[in-house]
């Protein structure tokens, strides 16, 4: 077994607003990445009820979605909608249009992509900065 594969797919950056959340997802995503990054989220909703959201996507290489249960699914997404306000995908894939459609028609999370290159255009979008360089 090589020791890099226990190295988790989600880790936070550290920035200038406390009411941001934002993380780096790197490589592969599984399903136990995903269920810890729903916790994360909850855990940032108790600190601030009104959050925003920046993930930066790093050499994407996807993510295990058949292996996350449904049930967690389904919570994310009615938190997300009563909690977020913004999100800042930063890199490619864009995964906003599919994020989009799993939202309400009328949901008040705004969802904007960013491509790599423009990343300080990203952190501009939420009045914020990394407290560390990437």
């Amino acid at each position: 077994m090589n020791y890099l594969e226990d190295v988790p797919a989600v880790r936070r950056i550290d920035t200038d607003r406390d009411d941001l959340f934002a993380i780096d997802v790197v490589g592969h995503v599984t399903a136990a990445d995903a269920e810890n990054l729903f916790g994360l989220l909850e855990a940032a909703y108790a600190l601030h009820p009104k959050i925003d959201v920046l993930v930066r996507l790093i050499d994407h290489e996807g993510v295990d979605w058949a292996d996350v249960s449904d049930e967690t699914l389904e919570q994310g997404t009615a938190h997300a909608v009563e909690h977020v306000g913004r999100c800042a995908a930063v890199g490619e894939p864009n995964w906003v249009p599919n994020a989009q459609s799993l939202l309400p028609a009328s949901s008040p999370v705004e969802l904007r992509h960013f491509e790599a290159k423009d990343e300080a255009s990203a952190w501009e979008w939420l009045g914020a900065r990394p407290l560390a360089p990437r």
